[in-house]
């Protein structure tokens, strides 16, 4: 039985076996290690260190029966890829480590560093300042002289060729072929500093210990935690990427078996779809929304949840037989998102868990019931519970949507809303309801107050960044300057609208009553429904008179608009309005 302590088990390694060891493929480097970041100066820094036998901190090793994806080099060096076992050793924390002694050594060209060849060199000197490792360790470009053409080089390379400079390689394996140069060379003392230097570097490659590390009986959630943490960039490990790399499949062209590599099929996808605003949905919930197509489609394949814990069971086999059904699946949520509720963005949905469900509706179904999806779509964004904030909710859901997929048959219960909780929404991205009412303004397609008949939110408008061009209706600095009195918060989403740059920065912090003026003529009372805004403002604007306490009679009229509108997309599902503000409950039927 594994105890807690035998997670951890510390441990070294000679670097000249652990080298070898990296050759013959005992450890590997899973390819979510990607970036080689270390310049030739800490190369040298390195080296020195191990030269003066300073720790250079451990190797993090996880130790697991998972087998992800593999580098099959390390900085160009072409690794054997033919390995199996039952236990597998990563690096999780030492990668540039690792490829700055193994390229040292074996040289070759470190990926993205092209014409540099990091193959380490070692000249006897008998340097003894602390910046020593400068001069004591050389590449090839700082020896090189280029057929006398780098004079800068020429003594360097006149050393070269008297073998007084010479590879880490060659110390570490050829030896003895090194001594007898230097002893031709003149240098048969024992006791000369250049001999005395060559002993030191053989000393150091058979001596000098590597720490480890090694991990077992890790879970992978807990290990993209320890790899997060212990990352000195903070770069987190997302399950996607070992899921990635645990599914990862060499074509066999032998056995006529396919390669297979979940990122580029997910990156093939999202060209396929790169037309539209959900083309950037994140890999997590694609992974997710993979996860519930598996499980309906393999009930018995141990996917129970969308955590990551059940995410890192994901098959290759299993994803391979859903995966054209899937995509399917995706591009019809995305086209019902896009042009039946013309939310032409991914920041407006109000629960991420909106794709699972409505994907599980749309997995392999050929005849969807749009009317049901619209109910469904606004009953959960609006209601006043929050119903679909965890996985217990989400699978409820699921079973609800395949049953009417199944039967078509649905019946929602009674939809409960708080006016209250309309009236006190206020712009952002997280919030669930301020999402839902910032939809529902979108799917009424609201038109361009400067140029009735065009709609505002075009895709080029919803190219979004942080925020849309979001127009207070009752500008703030307005309302500070003119008094007007309201218990209100002019941020509320009731004072808000949807407007093009243009338009919005024309009117900028105008009086309503003025800017409204500029825009009036037989459209702009059609324009004003098209935000779901109450005409009143319109009135006020002919008349040239605000009443006293105009913002609040305007979010009252602009709450009751919202409401009717939600309550026409629910037809023929009883409809409850209660006011905590005021404690007043009405009944829509």
């Amino acid at each position: 039985m594994s105890t807690y302590t035998d997670r951890i088990q510390p441990t070294n390694s000679a670097i000249s076996t652990y080298l070898d060891n990296l050759l013959a493929r005992k450890y590997q480097i899973p390819t979510f290690q990607r970036d080689i970041v270390w310049e030739k100066e800490n190369v040298k820094k390195l080296w020195d260190s191990i030269y003066k036998f300073y720790p250079l901190g451990s190797i993090l090793i996880w130790k697991t029966s998972t087998k992800l994806e593999s580098h099959r080099e390390i900085g160009g060096i072409e690794l054997a890829d033919n390995f199996s076992s039952n236990e597998y050793q990563y690096i999780l924390d030492g990668q540039q480590r690792t490829t700055a002694l193994l390229t040292s050594i074996y040289g070759d060209k470190i990926v993205c560093k092209n014409k540099f060849n990091p193959t380490l060199y070692v000249e006897f000197t008998d340097a003894t300042d602390d910046t020593s490792y400068i001069k004591r360790f050389l590449f090839w470009d700082e020896i090189d002289d280029k057929n006398g053409q780098n004079k800068g080089n020429k003594s360097k390379n006149e050393r070269y060729e008297e073998k007084l400079i010479v590879k880490l390689e060659d110390i570490k394996n050829d030896y003895g072929n090194v001594e007898r140069n230097l002893y031709k060379g003149g240098y048969g003392n024992f006791d000369h500093p250049y001999r005395q230097q060559l002993a030191k570097c053989k000393e150091v490659l058979d001596n000098y210990r590597m720490s480890f590390i090694k991990l077992r009986g890790i879970e992978v959630a807990e290990f993209c935690q320890i790899f997060e943490r212990i990352n000195q960039a903070g770069k987190p490990l997302y399950i996607f990427d070992i899921v990635v790399a645990k599914t990862f499949r060499i074509e066999d062209k032998k056995n006529n078996i396919p390669g297979f590599y979940l990122r580029e099929l997910i990156n093939n996808f999202r060209k396929s779809i790169a037309s539209s605003q959900y083309a950037n949905v994140d890999d997590w919930t694609l992974l997710q929304i993979l996860a519930v197509v598996v499980k309906l489609s393999f009930p018995n394949a141990g996917i129970q949840n969308i955590t990551d814990k059940y995410l890192n069971e994901l098959k290759t086999e299993h994803i391979e037989a859903v995966w054209s059904n899937f995509k399917i699946a995706v591009v019809k949520i995305f086209d019902f998102f896009d042009n039946i509720l013309h939310i032409k963005g991914t920041r407006l949905i109000p629960y991420r868990y909106l794709y699972l469900t409505i994907t599980a509706y749309f997995y392999r179904n050929d005849k969807p019931d749009y009317s049901f999806l619209n109910k469904y779509f606004w009953y959960y964004s609006f209601h006043n519970a929050d119903l679909l904030i965890n996985t217990t909710h989400l699978w409820q859901h699921i079973d609800f949507v395949n049953q009417q997929k199944a039967n078509s048959t649905y019946s929602f219960n009674q939809f409960d809303i708080d006016k209250n909780s309309i009236r006190k929404s206020f712009y952002s991205y997280r919030g669930r309801l301020s999402r839902a009412i910032l939809s529902l303004y979108a799917n009424h397609k609201p038109q361009d107050w400067a140029k009735p008949h065009r709609d505002v939110l075009s895709d080029v408008y919803y190219l979004l960044t942080d925020k849309p061009n979001l127009h207070h209706i009752f500008p703030v600095n307005f309302i500070k300057q003119s008094g007007i009195a309201s218990h209100i918060e002019s941020d509320s989403l009731m004072n808000i609208a949807y407007l093009s740059q243009i338009t919005n920065l024309k009117i900028s912090e105008k009086n309503p009553l003025d800017y409204l003026k500029e825009y009036d003529d037989p459209d702009l009372e059609t324009v004003l429904c098209s935000h779901l805004i109450p005409t009143i403002i319109l009135e006020w604007s002919r008349t040239d008179a605000l009443p006293e306490h105009a913002l609040t009679i305007f979010i009252e009229e602009r709450v009751n608009l919202l409401l009717e509108a939600l309550r026409l997309k629910l037809d023929g599902i009883e409809f409850n309005v209660f006011d905590m503000g005021n404690r007043t409950d009405n009944i829509y039927s």
